[in-house]
C-alpha cells in the first residue's frame, strides 16, 4: 500500500510539472505573437521621463498610475501588452485591468523583453 502511494505521487508530480512547463511555454509564445501583431498596443507603463528617454517601437505611454483613468482606451484595443523596467509595474497593470474586465492583455514583463522580440527578425 506504501509502495502504492509512493507511485501515485510520483506520477501525479510528473503529470503536474509536465502540464506547467506547457502553460509556460503557450503563454511565452502568446506575449511573441502579440508583440509582434501590428494590432496589439504595446503599452509603456513607465513615467513619462523613462518613456521619453526610451522606450519600445510603436509603444504608447500610460503610466501605471495612470491605468485606471484610461479603462475606456483600453476596451478599443485588440489586444494590449504591457511593459515596464522590471515587471513588477506591468504586473500591477496587468491586475487593475482584468479587474475592469480586459481580458485581451499580455504580461510583457520589461522594455528589454519587449525590445528583444521586437528585434528577433532583424538578425
Amino acid at each position: 500500500m506504501k509502495y502504492l502511494l509512493s507511485l501515485f505521487a510520483a506520477v501525479f508530480l510528473l503529470v503536474s510539472c509536465s502540464t506547467a512547463t506547457q502553460v509556460s511555454d503557450k503563454a511565452e509564445v502568446s506575449v511573441k505573437e502579440m508583440v509582434k501583431d501590428p494590432e496589439t498596443t504595446l503599452v509603456d507603463v513607465r513615467v513619462p521621463e523613462q518613456f521619453a528617454d526610451k522606450t519600445a517601437n510603436g509603444a504608447v505611454n500610460i503610466p501605471l498610475a495612470t491605468i485606471q483613468d484610461n479603462i475606456d482606451f483600453f476596451r478599443k484595443q485588440k489586444n494590449i501588452v504591457v511593459f515596464c523596467n522590471s515587471g513588477k509595474q506591468a504586473g500591477e497593470a496587468m491586475e487593475i485591468l482584468k479587474k475592469n474586465g480586459i481580458q485581451n492583455v499580455y504580461y510583457g514583463k520589461t522594455l528589454k523583453n519587449v525590445q528583444a522580440i521586437q528585434n528577433e527578425n532583424l538578425k
